[in-house]
This record gives structure tokens, C-alpha cells and sequence, in this order.
């Protein structure tokens, strides 16, 4: 077993060397093509969340024709003013402005057309109305609507990802009580204590870990999803860290079992690992809806590449990077087929602690070779040589797992055991 794994960590090492030879781009430019009416024309590609930068754009001399893509946060309402007065710099600059389709915008910019502009174009010829225009590029150009929009309410693909990381979670924690023959009265309060410590954890170890003046500038939003800097604002949980959730989840169920299901608490973990392991891929799905946890810059011609409009300002240049939401998704996918599969084909439910020992290691090596290619999230404010603050983290919980593989012999119990309640 011990070699699989050593081989499995050869594997991924060289996938990520490879993927660690990052692109530069240069001033925070992309290359490709537009076409129009089937003529191809070489384009430069810019985008930034940064309102002040992307201001302060038509002013920079670049010789080449150009393409500037908007994304949500620089038309916010609040700041229509600010914004409309950029939309007339690239206006006097011979900037012409599209929609999504690239159909042409004539019109002057209001409050309620504002956010249909999506890109601005400077070409050597004028285009027109009667143009049929494409914009071509290498890599891919991820940028969805963040929800489904339900009259004044967005339901955001992001909370849908958590409803879906709870929802199958207590469908599937019911088909394990059932093959175990526990009784169904303490699943309610596992979900409950797992909704709590899962929340809650993730979102203290995000402030605890990457941004600690939350607690002096903005206390409330640590608790609540609001902010109160600048204006009382719903902003929803943008921060969790899944450290954090670890953490308060270990605590909840010991609890848990003690306290209520009266079982070693190993036997819960042994089954909760499963179902975390599968939210743990919704989660990373929310995070990719909501272009946060963005990778490094990539190679344009890489079958990864995939350029994020609507990242956030902190992860740097807006510029094709890596799905890495995507590849330590696809991770725990596998980490939890593999589990479910070891849990129901084999006697090693029996041997407690054993599956969420080989969960612990798995699901941490994946987060610590995954960060290879990550952006960092905020500050960095642990670091060891060249490892960031995620993988310093991770580093204890794989350990641990280990160890809680070994001490698992001593915690063997038979079929009928695993069926009587404690």
C-alpha cells in the first residue's frame, strides 16, 4: 500500500514541475485574435477588477489593436459616477464598446445599461454595426453569471454548491446509517453539529489564518455575512478555509460521539471523511463559479489555461492561469469514490480510524501539491522555505493521519459490534 502511494506522489510531483514553469505576461496582457467579418486581427487582451487600473488603462501607449474585457465589479452601482467617466476615457481614447455578443453599443451610458457593456475595442479600422465579430483566443475565458437570477434575489451558483455539499452529504450519512443498521434518530443531530462546526470553522480559520484585521476593521463580517466597512453591505461568506473547517469538525463530533451517539468518535470519522470528501469537491465547484482560489499564470496554449474577468484584485494580474479549484475538485472526487469503495467492499470500516486516516493523508497531500499552483489567499503569514501558508498547514493533519492509521489496530471491533449502539 505504502508503495502505491509513493508512486502516486512521484506521479502528481512531476505533473506540478512541469506546471510551475508559469507564463509572464507582461504588463498584464494577453495575446489573441479578433475576427471580424472572417478577417483575423491580432489583439491585445486586458482585464482587471481594479477599477483605478483599469481607469488609468487608455492612457498606457500600446501600439497593438486591443481588447478590454469588464467584469461586474467595475460597474458596481455605488460607484456609477467613477465608472461612467472611465467609460468616456476609453471613449476619447477611439475605444469602441460591445456587449457580450459583441453587438455594438451606441448609446450613452446609464444606471441601467451600464453593466451591458462587457468589452472595449481599439482597432486600426472602426468597426460597424454590420460587423460580425469574434474574439479567438488560445485559452479558454471563464466568465458565467454568478446565479440564477429569481426577480430581486440571485440565487448564487456558490451557495447552491453548499446546499448541494450538505443536501447529498445527509442523503449519503442515511445509506451508511442504514448499512450499518444505526438508528436514523442520530442523524439529524450529526447534520446539525457538522452544518455548525463546518460554517463556523471555516470561516474563523480563513479570518485566523489570511486576513486577522478583519477582526479590528470589519468584526461583524467574521460572523456574519455582511460588511460594515464603507457602507453596510450583504456580501455572503467570500472567505472559508478548510483548515479551519478541520479543526471545528473534529471538535463537533467528538462531541457528537460522546455525548449523543455514544460510539468511538473514530467510527463517526470513519464515515464522515466519506461525505466530506464529496462536499469538499462542491465547495471547490463554488469557488470556481465565484473565480476565487484562482491558479498561477499559465502557458496561453496550455489545454489548462483558462483566463478568470471576474478574479479578484488580491491574486494579481488578471491573465489566463490554472483551474486549480477544478484539479483538487477533481481530487476529492476521486478521494471519495475510493473511500466509499474501501468502505463497502472491504472490512476496514471494522478497523476504526483507518479510513479517515487514509482520508486525512490523501485529502492533504491533494491540498499541498495543488497549492503548487495556487495563487496565495491574502497574506501569507506562515511560511516555511518555499512552502506557502496552505501547505505548512497541511503538512500536521497528513502526519496525523498517519499516525492515526497505525493506532487504528487497537480500535478493531466485529460486524455486531459496529451494530449495537455504545
Amino acid at each position: 500500500m505504502s508503495t502505491i502511494f509513493f508512486r502516486i506522489y512521484l506521479v502528481l510531483f512531476a505533473f506540478i514541475t512541469q506546471c510551475l514553469f508559469a507564463q509572464e505576461y507582461p504588463g498584464g496582457l494577453s495575446d489573441g485574435t479578433l475576427d471580424i467579418n472572417g478577417s483575423n486581427v491580432p489583439v491585445k487582451i486586458y482585464s482587471t477588477t481594479e477599477l483605478g487600473d483599469l481607469n488609468a488603462f487608455p492612457a498606457r501607449e500600446i501600439n497593438n489593436n486591443t481588447v478590454v474585457i469588464f467584469n461586474e465589479s467595475n460597474f458596481e452601482p455605488a460607484y456609477f459616477n467613477y465608472s461612467s467617466s472611465t467609460l468616456a476615457r476609453y471613449k476619447d481614447s477611439s475605444y469602441q464598446f460591445f456587449d457580450k455578443n459583441f453587438n455594438l453599443i451606441d448609446s450613452p451610458v446609464t444606471k441601467d445599461n451600464i453593466t451591458t457593456f462587457k468589452y472595449a475595442v481599439k482597432s486600426a479600422k472602426p468597426i460597424s454595426a454590420s460587423d460580425k465579430v469574434e474574439l479567438e483566443t488560445p485559452f479558454k475565458i471563464w466568465d458565467p453569471s454568478k446565479g440564477i437570477q429569481l426577480g430581486p434575489v440571485t440565487l448564487h451558483f456558490y451557495s447552491l454548491m453548499f446546499v448541494f455539499a450538505f443536501g447529498f452529504g445527509y442523503v449519503l450519512m442515511t445509506r451508511i446509517f442504514k448499512i450499518d443498521n444505526i438508528n436514523q434518530k442520530y442523524l439529524e443531530p450529526l447534520f446539525t453539529w457538522t452544518l455548525i462546526g463546518t460554517i463556523l470553522g471555516a470561516r474563523l480559520g480563513h479570518v485566523i489564518f489570511y486576513q486577522p484585521e478583519l477582526f479590528k476593521e470589519d468584526f461583524w463580517s467574521v460572523f456574519l455575512p455582511i460588511s460594515t466597512k464603507n457602507g453596510f453591505k450583504f456580501t455572503g461568506f467570500s472567505g472559508l478555509a478548510s483548515h479551519g473547517a478541520t479543526i471545528a469538525l473534529i471538535l463537533t463530533t467528538l462531541y457528537y460521539s460522546f455525548k449523543i451517539i455514544k460510539k468511538n468518535p473514530f467510527w463517526v470519522y470513519d464515515r464522515l471523511g466519506i461525505v466530506v470528501a464529496l462536499g469538499g469537491a462542491f465547495v471547490r465547484m463554488g469557488n470556481f463559479f465565484n473565480s476565487e482560489i484562482v491558479g498561477k499564470p499559465a502557458d496561453p496554449n496550455s489545454p489548462f489555461a483558462l483566463l478568470f474577468p471576474q478574479q479578484s484584485s488580491e491574486y494579481g494580474l488578471t491573465v489566463p492561469r490554472y483551474p486549480s479549484q477544478l484539479f483538487e475538485a477533481i481530487g476529492y472526487v476521486a478521494l471519495f469514490i475510493l473511500l466509499w469503495i474501501l468502505y463497502r467492499k472491504t472490512d476496514k470500516k471494522y478497523q476504526q480510524g483507518w479510513l479517515f486516516g487514509l482520508f486525512f493523508i490523501i485529502l492533504w497531500a491533494i491540498r499541498f501539491f495543488v497549492e503548487f499552483l495556487k495563487e496565495p489567499q491574502g497574506d501569507e503569514f506562515i511560511q516555511i522555505g518555499s512552502l506557502n501558508t496552505g501547505q505548512v498547514l497541511s503538512i500536521p493533519f497528513m502526519l496525523a493521519g498517519v499516525v492515526i492509521m497505525i493506532v487504528s489496530k487497537k480500535f478493531k471491533i466485529t460486524q455486531a459490534e459496529n451494530e449495537k449502539p455504545e
